[in-house]
């Protein structure tokens, strides 16, 4: 974003507007912590802001600043397309094309006649939008969101929500500030944040310390659903649609989980399969370790996309075809596992 661009932005919001900030579906704490910070920043400087997610989050996250207000497309419809009708000026934060909200948002979205700006660090963003800020090496859309607010000259704006907000967002997406992506100036940011009202003990105790007996379990279940591929670097663990409802499973119950296949020694590639049986789907989630480039492997082969190191996908097939699928692809990657370097 050039400062053509921030300055034309600069005058869009000379004036009241009416915002809308979506976020991408199944929306994690980084997409969820930089929507609502951008809620509270048009919110407290005159214009008039509204967050539509396609869909709910997890638990763990709603107790960030004004999550109550956040609607949700799949279950708000009405509500959701009469605020992206009247918007002005629409936030695509935290994914890179249409298709991440979902079909029946998509199609509402393409019908939106105003402006739209997309902030996002994942790989190949969509030309979408009139403004687009991307940067793939960010660790995270809530870092953008604080660089987006310094270009409008506006980090005084930040409050002590927008500050939790935006905490929360780097805090998760950086797996508590330890992977290669956190730099010195996420640091700094990090800082600053604390400076203007961020709690930061709380905030880690809500995202991390409020766990239910049933997502422990699950867990457990997930743990000894684990596979090792020792002479591949890679470990998978999988979860039926019976694991799920076993455990009561809510939403957000298996983040983070696919990290503690990636934390064996020697892995660098691991892999989460869950089965949606409501969706018919099983949805995927890729990380990796070193020049493994989890992104392309996912785009080439699983309908997905993210970032070099974590990335996501889907089928439309069984689980276990989906696993022989996977199982039957992974030996054609045999040299870039085994030379990509080892923690």
């Amino acid at each position: 974003m050039n400062s053509k661009e921030v300055k034309e932005i600069q005058e869009l919001f000379s004036t009241p507007k009416k915002v809308v900030v979506v976020p991408h579906k199944n929306p994690d704490g980084d997409a969820m912590g930089a929507c609502l910070a951008m809620y509270h920043y048009f919110n407290s400087t005159g214009h008039s802001a509204t967050v539509v997610s396609p869909n709910d989050y997890p638990n763990f996250l709603k107790w960030l600043p004004a999550s109550r207000q956040v609607y949700k497309f799949d279950s708000q419809n009405r509500q959701s397309k009469n605020a992206i009708d009247e918007a002005d000026i629409i936030f695509l934060l935290d994914f890179n094309a249409l298709h991440r909200v979902g079909d029946d948002m998509k199609n509402t979205l393409e019908c939106f006649s105003g402006t739209f700006i997309m902030i996002d660090h994942h790989q190949q963003p969509d030309d979408v939008a009139k403004y687009i800020y991307s940067d793939t090496s960010i660790c995270s859309t809530c870092q953008m969101v604080y660089h987006f607010l310094e270009k409008l000259e506006s980090l005084s704006a930040i409050t002590p929500a927008i500050a939790t907000c935006l905490y929360t967002g780097i805090m998760t997406d950086t797996g508590s500030f330890r992977f290669p992506s956190t730099t010195s100036t996420t640091h700094r940011i990090i800082a600053d944040l604390i400076d203007k009202g961020a709690n930061n003990a709380k905030i880690h105790n809500h995202v991390y310390d409020t766990n239910s007996y049933g997502r422990l379990q699950l867990l457990g279940r997930a743990l000894s659903n684990l596979v090792v591929i020792e002479q591949l670097k890679t470990a998978y663990i999988a979860l039926s649609q019976s694991d799920l409802d076993e455990f009561n499973y809510q939403k957000g119950d298996t983040e983070g989980v696919v990290n503690y296949a990636l934390s064996l020694k020697g892995i660098i590639f691991a892999v989460i399969f869950i089965e949606d049986s409501e969706q018919k789907l099983i949805k995927i989630s890729f990380r990796s370790k070193g020049s493994f480039s989890v992104n392309k492997f996912a785009r080439a082969h699983f309908n997905g996309g993210g970032h070099d190191n974590a990335a996501g996908g889907r089928t439309e097939i069984s689980l276990d075809a989906t696993i022989s699928k996977f199982l039957n692809i992974l030996p054609q990657y045999k040299n870039e596992l085994l030379n990509s370097y080892e923690e």
